[in-house]
């Protein structure tokens, strides 16, 4: 059962609320769960105990009698004591839209370092939801006969435990993350332009990288159909080295603790010498999706980086591959679709033109960021 809550705060409206649902519907496909029933909620302000109101809840108690839900999912962040609530006057089991997420990326992690990092932000989480004393676990007494106070509860126990695993995996993930700035700064020393791809989930990052590296990634229409980077040499022209790095996808709402326990995977984006920002053309929710990732790109610290727009899926719009270039005739964006190879060419020209050019160029002037707002050929594509 999805339950779609939109208040004024979120100030989601018409078509961006049914992209909103639309995409809440295709997390829960993504994590394995089959929708039996929808439920839209609209409020002034969320509600302290249950985030929809009591009247709500009851409602929607009754909706999941009636269809045999047994998971209800909500588009929103809850609250440790909202979930607690919500459980107990539905009597399934609720996630938010956090714990949506974190099952998905539980689910796609294959390698060791990205099983880390999804154990590692799970956790995390799990520690902010600890919210019960479990007094019938509490040690009997400290200290001498009645001169002591009561001994440790179960819930100061779980959270040293935590904490103690918490401590481990960060130190895991650093060594791991030590071992790819090694990589990078050989990279470095043998003049290889690094390229890496970014962009919304789903918006054909995989795709493309398949396209132009041949490495058989898996890919799929799906949210978060890979999470594990993977990096592999790319042919773009003769004496232009390059390797081209695909990562995580981005949407909206995604969880601060799988930015923090993905970073190491993310400086490959904060480290490389050009970003192609992937953007599914196709999408109603287009400049939406673009915003949430120049955003997120901004929290990790990859504002700067030198980019390129890579408008895909234009076979879904009828259109030609093409190019852009701003006033100083420098490739700004390229119009391709990764699944049918139409553009894929002109694209290794423009990364082999951008890689010429930074190793031409000043260092002072590589990191000028190309715009990511869509240009005049991009608005005359998509109309």
């Amino acid at each position: 059962m999805i339950v779609s809550v939109l208040t004024g705060r979120r100030g989601l409206a018409g078509h961006e609320a049914a992209d909103a649902l639309e995409e809440t519907r295709q997390l829960a496909r993504s994590a394995g769960c089959e929708i039996v029933g929808e439920v839209s909620v609209r409020r002034e302000r969320p509600d302290a105990a249950f985030y929809i109101g009591s009247g709500k809840v009851d409602e929607l108690a009754v909706l999941v009698q009636a269809q045999g839900a047994r998971l209800a999912v909500f588009d929103v962040p809850l609250s440790p004591a909202q979930q607690r609530n919500l459980e107990r006057a539905l009597g399934v089991a609720v996630l938010d839209r956090e714990l949506l997420i974190l099952d998905i990326f539980a689910q796609r992690a294959k390698s060791s370092e990205g099983k880390l990092q999804v154990e590692l932000a799970r956790l995390e989480h799990l520690s902010t939801r600890l919210v019960r004393g479990w007094t019938h676990l509490e040690r009997q007494r400290g200290g001498l006969g009645k001169t002591g106070g009561p001994g440790e509860k179960q819930i100061e126990l779980d959270r040293r435990q935590i904490g103690v695993r918490i401590k481990r995996l960060r130190q895991r993930l650093q060594a791991l993350g030590k071992q790819r700035r090694t990589q990078r700064r050989a990279r470095a020393r043998r003049d290889v332009f690094s390229v890496s791809l970014v962009g919304y989930t789903n918006a054909g990052k995989s795709t493309l990288f398949n396209a132009l590296t041949h490495a058989g990634s898996y890919a799929a229409d799906q949210l978060f159909a890979t999470l594990d980077t993977t990096s592999r040499r790319c042919f773009v022209a003769e004496g232009v080295e390059v390797v081209l790095s695909d990562t995580v996808g981005f949407i909206r709402g995604l969880p601060h603790q799988l930015v923090d326990a993905f970073k190491s995977t993310l400086e490959e984006s904060v480290e490389a010498d050009l970003l192609l920002h992937v953007v599914d053309a196709a999408s109603p929710a287009r400049d939406a999706q673009m915003a949430e990732v120049d955003r997120v790109l901004a929290e990790i610290g990859a504002a700067e980086v030198p980019r390129l727009l890579v408008f895909n899926k234009i076979d879904r719009l009828g259109r030609e591959a093409a190019v852009e270039r701003d006033a100083c005739a420098t490739i700004r964006a390229v119009f391709l679709s990764a699944a049918t190879g139409d553009g894929i060419e002109l694209l290794r020209e423009a990364i082999a033109e951008r890689a010429r050019d930074a190793r031409s160029a000043p260092a002072e002037s590589r990191a000028i960021p190309a715009a990511s707002t869509p240009s005049a050929l991009a608005a005359g594509v998509f109309e």
